[in-house]
Order: C-alpha cells, then structure tokens, then sequence
C-alpha cells in the first residue's frame, strides 16, 4: 500500500490520572509516562525523518494547560505533559531550518471523555490529605460534560494554526487555560523577581582583565 507524503502530524495519545503523588503508585506513575510522554515521542520520532527529507511539515502534538502550571490531585499528568512541553520546544528548535514547525496546543477543560471514561482515578489511603483532594475528586466529577471548551472551535482552531504562515509554538485552548497559565507565569516571574538576588550570587566572581 503506498502512502502519500506526511504533511502534517497531530499527536494526541493522553489520559488522565487523578491522584495525589503520595499516593500514586511508581507503576502507575510511568504507565502514566509511557502513553502521555513516550507515545507522541514515538510517533513524532516515526514522521520525523520524512518531513526532514522533504523540508517541510507541521507536528502538533496536545499537552495541557496541565504542562505549563501544576495543579494538585494530577501530579503525575501534570509531570508528563510538563515532559512533552519540554520535547516539543526543544524539537522545534531543532528543525526549524529545515522548514518544520512544532506547536504545542495546551487546552484547558473540554467536554471530552477525559475526566470521564478515560479517567484512571486511583484509591484514597492517607486521611491526611482527604482536606485538599477530595473537594478537587468531588468537582471534577461533577463538572464532567459541563466544560467550558468546545470540541468543534477547538478543531477549527487547530486548523487555523496549519494555515498560518508562522504558526505558535504555544496554543493555550480556553479561557480558563488562558487564566490559570497566566497566574502560573506570575508566580514564576515573582519567584525569579524575589529570588533574583540569590541567583546572581552563584555565579563565580567577574574578574577584571582589562589591566
């Protein structure tokens, strides 16, 4: 069977796991890896070379507002899409001159099976903890199907993107991703703003050199 040339690729594999890290198990936590980070590093890895060799082409690849700011109850999502955020910016860095483009669509809550079906929640054992997550399990199933994001605009978004002459290495999806991406970059800036002194303070001593 022959296969026409691959002009654009959309790596979607992901899903869900909902719990604290304490409480997250190490097989969970890189089965989690395998799909989330390693499935779209594996497809991106099998369209890679053709679209070097013809010069051309467009990955896309989903993350989440999940790989840009960490949310509690999601640790081990949040750690995986944080991972491909990483891989797909560095990947674009890499290809550019050869007239590949690498976007990263961060979408926040659409009315998707993800915090549905395609949820892997995992037990409650330490009490300590029932305070802060189990309001966050309790409106999470109740939002379920009542998101704010559009299956349908965000499709159209997506193709927006491919025809743009110099698309975004960064998409942020919905108004609630936008919101909360945003205090996420505040928080950092007010970090390297705060810390700003300590930091400067580890570099060796300039020395003079002129005289």
């Amino acid at each position: 069977m022959a296969i026409g040339p691959l002009d654009v690729l959309i790596a979607n594999a992901g899903y869900g796991l909902e719990g604290t890290f304490e409480e997250t198990s190490l097989a969970d936590l890189r089965a989690q890896f395998d799909v989330n980070v390693f499935g779209a590093a594996a497809t991106i890895k099998a369209v890679l070379p053709f679209m070097r060799q013809r010069r051309r082409g467009h990955i896309l690849a989903v993350t989440s507002m999940g790989g840009l700011v960490g949310f509690p109850g999601v640790s081990a999502y949040c750690g995986s899409k944080f991972a491909l955020e990483g891989i797909l910016e560095a990947i674009g860095k890499e290809v550019a001159a050869f007239g590949i483009h690498v976007t990263a669509i961060e979408p926040g809550s659409f009315r998707t099976a993800w915090a549905g079906r395609s949820m892997i929640r995992t037990p409650r054992t330490i009490p300590d903890y029932d305070d802060l997550f189990e309001p966050i399990r309790a409106a999470r199933q109740k939002a379920d199907g009542r998101q704010l994001g559009n299956p349908v605009r965000a499709a159209s978004a997506l193709l927006r993107v491919l025809d743009a002459l110099d698309p975004p290495a960064h998409l942020v999806l919905g108004s609630d991703a936008l919101r909360l991406v945003r205090a996420g970059r505040e928080a950092v800036d007010h970090d390297l703003d705060t810390w700003k002194e300590l930091t400067l303070s580890t570099d060796f001593p300039q020395t003079d050199e002129t005289g």
